[in-house]
C-alpha cells in the first residue's frame, strides 16, 4: 500500500476514531484486531466511490425499511475483504470493493449488513454478551469459592476443581455468545436474500462472495473449529443459501452494463491509489485498452508526479466520456499538482455541474482551487464554496482545514480557529477541538451562531464518559 502522503488530492484518507467494541462483531467476516481494540480507522472519502455505493445501497435500504433511518456507509482503507456495522453505519473495506468483480457481489454484502441493522442484532448481541459476562463472573466466583474451600481442607483436588469450574464457566459463556452470533449471521443472510428478491436483483453475487471466502479459508491450510468462530463456515453458508437463492426469479439476472462499467472504474481507482499500476494491469489484463484500465493508468501517472502525461490521459478519458464528472475531477487534480489552479477550478466546476450526487467533496475541491489562485476575491469565494461543500459533507474532517486556510487568508481569524476546531472535532481529537473552539469564542460576539457552535464543541462529552 502506498504511504498516505502519496495519495492524490481527491482520494482522501482521514482517521475516524470509532468506538468499536463488541457490537462490531456483527460482521460479514471477523473484524481486524486493530478495529476491535478501538483504534482509529482510516476512512476514505471519494465522491465517485461514495456516489456508486449510495446507488447500490438505496434500493436495499428501502427494502429493509431503513431508507429514512439515516444509514451512512463508510469506506475503510483496508486491503482485507470485510464489512461490518456500528450503530447506524455500514463500514466497507476498500479491499472488498476492489476484489468484487461485479456490482451484484458488493450489493449482496450491503444487503447482509442491512439485515443486521434491520434485525437489531447489535443491541441483542450487547444483551447476550452482558448475560454471558454475568455467567462468567458467577462461574469465576464459584470457582474461587471452591478453591478456597480446597485450600482450607488441604485438598488439592478440590482446588483444581474450583479452577476448572471458573475456566469452564467462562468458556461456556464465550461459546454461547459465538453460537448466538452464528445464528444472527444466518438470519442476516436470509434477510439479504429477501431484500435482493424484493429489489429484483440476483443473489448469485452473494454466493460468489461466500465461495471466495471458502477458497481463502481452504488455501490458508488452517483447520477451523466451527464452534470457535462467530460466523458460519463458508461451505455451510453456501449450502444453506444456494437452494433459496436459486428459487428467486431474478437469479440469472445480470448487472446493467453501465453499472458494471462504473464498478470497474471504481476498482481501477482503488487499485491505482492503494496498490499501484501493476495491480491495475492485473485486474484489467483482459481489456487493457478499456476505460477502467485507462482510468487506472491515468491516475497512476498522476500519482507518480507526471502532470503533462497525466493531463493528456485525463483529456483522452474526457473525450471518450465527456459526461463523466469524475474524469473532469481527475483533470482538476492533475492541474492542481501542475500549479495551474485557475484551470483546475474550471475543471472542478465542470465536475460539479455533471455530478448527479451533488457531492460536497467536489465543492470543497473547487474551493481549494479557488484559494490556490491567491486572488483576494477568489479566496473569499473559496471560503463560501468550501463552507457549502461541508454543509453537505459535515464529517469531512480534512475539509475544515481548507476552510480554516481560506478564512485565514481572508483575515477572519475567529472563523479560521472555529474551522480548525471543527476539523479536530470530526477527527476525534476532542482536546484540541475544545482549545481552538475556546480561542475562536473569545473573538466572537456572545450568542452569535459561531459563538454557539464553539460552545457546543466546548460542552461536548463523549458518550459513556
Amino acid at each position: 500500500m502506498l504511504p498516505l502522503a502519496a495519495l492524490a488530492v481527491r482520494f482522501r484518507i482521514v482517521p475516524l476514531l470509532a468506538a468499536v467494541a463488541v457490537a462490531l462483531q456483527a460482521t460479514l467476516v471477523p473484524l481486524s484486531q486493530a478495529a476491535a481494540q478501538g483504534r482509529s480507522v482510516p476512512i476514505v472519502r471519494d465522491a465517485e466511490i461514495e456516489a456508486l455505493i449510495a446507488d447500490y445501497a438505496r434500493p436495499i435500504l428501502k427494502a429493509a425499511g431503513l431508507s429514512s433511518s439515516g444509514i451512512d456507509i463508510i469506506l475503510v482503507n483496508d486491503r482485507g475483504f470485510n464489512a461490518f456495522v456500528a450503530g447506524r453505519r455500514i463500514f466497507i473495506h476498500t479491499g472488498a470493493l476492489m476484489t468484487t468483480e461485479t456490482p451484484n457481489e458488493i450489493i449482496g454484502v450491503i444487503a447482509h449488513e442491512a439485515g443486521h441493522i434491520a434485525g437489531g442484532h447489535q443491541e441483542r448481541l450487547r444483551q447476550q454478551i452482558a448475560r454471558a459476562q454475568t455467567m462468567a463472573i458467577v462461574a469465576a466466583l464459584l470457582g474461587v469459592g471452591a478453591g478456597f474451600a480446597g485450600a482450607a481442607a488441604s485438598s488439592g483436588g478440590l482446588a483444581q476443581a474450583g479452577a476448572g469450574l471458573a475456566i469452564g464457566g467462562a468458556e461456556t459463556a464465550r461459546r454461547g455468545v459465538l453460537a448466538y452470533q452464528r445464528t444472527e449471521e444466518a438470519t442476516a443472510d436470509r434477510s439479504a436474500l429477501d431484500y435482493l428478491r424484493r429489489t429484483g436483483q440476483s443473489a448469485a453475487g452473494m454466493l460468489a462472495t461466500f465461495e471466495r471466502m471458502g477458497r481463502g479459508l481452504a488455501l490458508s491450510g488452517v483447520n477451523v473449529d466451527p464452534y470457535q468462530i462467530s460466523h458460519p463456515m463458508p461451505r455451510e453458508r453456501i449450502a444453506n443459501l444456494e437452494v433459496l437463492a436459486r428459487q428467486s426469479p431474478h437469479f440469472e439476472r445480470r448487472d446493467p452494463p453501465e453499472l458494471q462499467l462504473r464498478h470497474d472504474l471504481m476498482r481501477a481507482k482503488i487499485a491505482a491509489h492503494t496498490e499501484g499500476p501493476a495491480t491495475v494491469q492485473r485486474l484489467f489484463r483482459d481489456a487493457p485498452r478499456g476505460l477502467p484500465a485507462l482510468y487506472g493508468d491515468a491516475i497512476s501517472t498522476h500519482l507518480r508526479g507526471n502532470p503533462r502525461d497525466a493531463l493528456a490521459k485525463a483529456d483522452r478519458l474526457i473525450a471518450a466520456q465527456p459526461g463523466n464528472a469524475y474524469f473532469h475531477e481527475l483533470r482538476g487534480d492533475v492541474l492542481v499538482r501542475a500549479n495551474r489552479p485557475a484551470e483546475a477550478a474550471n475543471a472542478y466546476a465542470q465536475a460539479i455541474k455533471l455530478d448527479r450526487s451533488r457531492s460536497g467533496l467536489l465543492q470543497v475541491a473547487y474551493g481549494q482551487a479557488l484559494m490556490a489562485t491567491g486572488r483576494p476575491d477568489l479566496v473569499k469565494r473559496a471560503a463560501t464554496e468550501i463552507q457549502a461543500g461541508l454543509a453537505r459533507a459535515p464529517e469531512y474532517a480534512a475539509g475544515y482545514r481548507y476552510l480554516a486556510q481560506a478564512h485565514g487568508q481572508s483575515g477572519d481569524v475567529a472563523a479560521a480557529e472555529l474551522a480548525t476546531a471543527e476539523g479536530h472535532f470530526h477527527s476525534g481529537n476532542l482536546r484540541d477541538a475544545k482549545v481552538f473552539a475556546a480561542r475562536a469564542q473569545m473573538k466572537m460576539k456572545h450568542g452569535s451562531p459561531g459563538w454557539l457552535r464553539a460552545q457546543d464543541i466546548i460542552d461536548y462529552r463523549q458518550p459513556g464518559k
